[in-house]
């Protein structure tokens, strides 16, 4: 057998190594020089004005609501398939996460289902790129601005990726990133939040680190001074040096990154296209996949084995994989506290029954591909009704 093909491993090269020891010589560790310059080249990287890094994508979720000025008794469209914290930081805000079903192929957002969900009390929607697939936001950014709407969406998945030719980070209000170590880039924990408003990046610069007027850069270098002032209650969000010097060489790798993942996802949709038991994952024309993640759906209907017993095979075949997501309706907290039911959002609670995220990174080998594609059409073959 092959050796064990992890779910994910980041690549990390000599050039990050070298960044990151300089920046540990240089006796500056927390939010500085290397920061704001991981904020410059992104923001220029992305085609748009304002960058705020912040310690994880979650972190820059809840300043972007604080920023768009969403609070106590508001409402927020979040959808259901998609990760605890794109919900989680509407509660911090102290508003109320409305959740609403996926699409069918692309499993993101369900504009019909989003357009339902509007309520007086609306003031933000959180699309997620699920996988790194931009969400229609030609039509979300027409529903929002046409009732006064603030969208901020969810880009964890989706650097780098584009909808119609524009990069994702230039689409919504307000758009975040997620650099933890699985992601398309890694500064191990770290995010960022991109927006053309220049009064909202900088509520967000000033809420990453306690509401203080000055970091440690204005207060504490011979150029800086003392004084401070606290506009605002604030967080402790703010990237640091070291994650910076990390995550400067990964962006300037990113497009490379991206070219290996999409040829991957076409060597995988080459090696599965004549396995109808298996659906590939669908990709709208006119979009740009990141494929943060490669997520195939079994037809369980064909198969004499669940999608829990396939993931146990691959395991025992040296496969890593992982389920994105467990839709927020199924667990404990959403299905106690606001009577959610499987059967209020039919479409991702089918799909999650049925779908397996098959490890893809620029780690992996073509070879682990193919191994990857042969191991699943074994099992398929092995198990057919």
């Amino acid at each position: 057998m092959k050796p064990f093909i992890p779910f994910h491993l980041p690549d990390i090269g000599e050039e990050e190594v070298c960044s990151v020891v300089e920046t540990l010589r240089s006796g500056w560790l927390t939010t500085g020089i290397k920061t704001k310059q991981f904020e410059k080249e992104f923001a220029e990287w992305i085609g748009i004005p304002h960058a705020v890094a912040v310690n994880s994508c979650t972190a820059a979720l809840h300043l972007a609501l604080e920023a768009v000025g969403v609070t106590a008794g508001d409402e927020v469209i979040v959808p259901t398939m998609t990760f605890a914290a794109t919900a989680e930081v509407v509660h911090y805000c102290r508003a109320l996460p409305i959740l609403v079903d996926c699409n069918t192929e692309t499993l993101n957002i369900d504009i019909e289902a989003l357009e339902q969900a509007i309520s007086p009390k609306t003031k933000a929607i959180l699309p997620v790129h699920f996988a790194g697939q931009p969400c229609e936001m030609n039509r979300i950014m027409e529903i929002a601005r046409s009732r006064n709407i603030k969208v901020i969406d969810d880009a964890a998945h989706a650097l780098p990726a584009k909808y119609q030719d524009r990069m994702v980070g230039t689409l919504g209000d307000i758009t975040c990133f997620s650099f933890y170590s699985t992601k398309t880039i890694t500064t191990g924990e770290g995010g960022m939040a991109t927006t053309a408003n220049a009064e909202w990046a900088e509520r967000m610069r000033v809420l990453s680190l306690h509401g203080i007027t000055r970091d440690a850069v204005n207060r504490y270098t011979p150029e800086g001074t003392w004084y401070y002032e606290i506009r605002y209650p604030g967080y402790k969000y703010n990237l640091t040096d070291i994650a910076a010097a990390l995550g400067i060489p990964q962006l300037h790798k990113c497009d490379r990154f991206a070219t290996i993942r999409q040829r991957y996802a076409t060597l995988y949709n080459e090696g599965f296209k004549e396995i109808p038991e298996i659906t590939v994952p669908y990709v709208a024309e006119d979009v740009e996949h990141a494929w943060h993640l490669y997520v195939i759906q079994l037809d369980l209907e064909r198969l004499r084995i669940g999608r829990n017993e396939m993931i146990d095979l691959l395991k025992k075949q040296g496969i890593g994989t992982s389920v994105h997501f467990i839709p927020l309706h199924l667990h404990p907290y959403y299905r106690d506290n606001y009577g959610y039911s499987p059967k209020d959002f039919p479409v991702a609670s089918s799909v999650f029954e049925r779908i397996i995220s098959l490890p893809i990174y620029p780690k992996m080998t073509e070879a682990d591909i193919q191994y990857t594609i042969e191991v699943v059409t074994a099992i398929i073959q092995a198990h057919r009704r």
